[in-house]
């Protein structure tokens, strides 16, 4: 369709009507140019279209206009949409043959970058709908992951668990329907509950994790989200990014240890809040 998402979104809702199980692939920054199609031509007729998000996340050089921040957040509220991201490219072909056998609109994201050189499955099965992974038990902090940043949170736990802080992982794999009864579960066992996203924190992953944990009657945990903060990220590579937005494995892990209030809050990342919301006004894009 070249540059034309509005109309590849409704040509898809087309074919769609007809039998056929179109797939639309665009970067996730330029699916919002098509966001009242998808609400009105696909999700309202709950028709059988996947949505291949690339670009989710940080995107190095492409620019402020090119990262995929808002994706999770502006699916996440269209009633019939499934929301789903992979932790590595083994789970990503599992979730392109859940989106294609499933029988209504469904997204399926996945970052800019090299794979993580995992094992793959001979056979890409589907997954069932709606569910998450429980990578690591713990009883004192559960870090509640999708997409990218699960790896960085396995990692952390290792971490944690070495100096006497037992730590549990969840692969949430949906945003939407997001496994309520996994993080309640997990939830309930431990003391600090922290999210990891690789997009905006303004309604996004975090916010449907806060929600589900509202309405599992929850409220004894210490809660923290972490992801892309309420600005238009500046151009820069994308390790330099998820060091600055703390979304590295060093990122959690300090976040972590904050929360938890065994180390305090790092001048990096001080300096970080304060020069970047300096630089909104009349900041260049390369950032400060």
């Amino acid at each position: 369709m070249g540059i034309a998402e509005q109309h590849a979104v409704t040509f898809a809702a087309g074919l769609a009507t007809q039998g056929l199980r179109p797939v639309v692939a665009m970067y996730a920054t330029f699916l919002q140019r098509a966001y009242d199609q998808v609400v009105h031509d696909v999700a309202t007729q709950n028709l059988p279209v996947t949505f291949c998000i690339d670009r989710g996340g940080l995107v190095a050089e492409d620019g402020t206009t090119h990262h995929g921040a808002f994706d999770y957040a502006y699916l996440r509220h269209m009633p019939n949409m499934v929301v789903m991201a992979p932790k590595d490219e083994n789970e990503l072909q599992h979730m392109m043959k859940t989106c294609v056998q499933y029988d209504g609109p469904a997204s399926v994201r996945y970052p800019r970058g090299l794979s993580l050189g995992v094992t793959m499955d001979q056979e890409a099965k589907a997954l069932p709908i709606g569910k998450g992974e429980l990578l690591r038990d713990g009883t004192d902090v559960a870090i509640v992951a999708i997409g990218v940043p699960v790896s960085h949170a396995v990692t952390v736990a290792k971490r944690l668990d070495e100096e006497g802080i037992s730590t549990a992982v969840v692969n949430a794999r949906f945003v939407k329907p997001l496994d309520q009864d996994l993080i309640v579960e997990v939830a309930k066992r431990v003391r600090y509950v922290v999210t990891v996203e690789e997009g905006c924190k303004m309604g996004g992953f975090g916010s449907a994790v806060l929600e589900a944990l509202s309405d599992g009657g929850v409220t004894h945990v210490t809660t923290k989200v972490l992801g892309l903060p309420d600005w238009y990220i500046e151009q820069g590579p994308q390790d330099f990014l998820r060091e600055r937005y703390g979304l590295t494995a060093e990122g959690i892990y300090q976040s972590v240890k904050e929360l938890i209030g065994k180390t305090p809050a790092s001048s990096r990342e001080e300096f970080t809040l304060t020069a970047s919301i300096d630089h909104l006004p009349h900041g260049d894009e390369q950032g400060s």
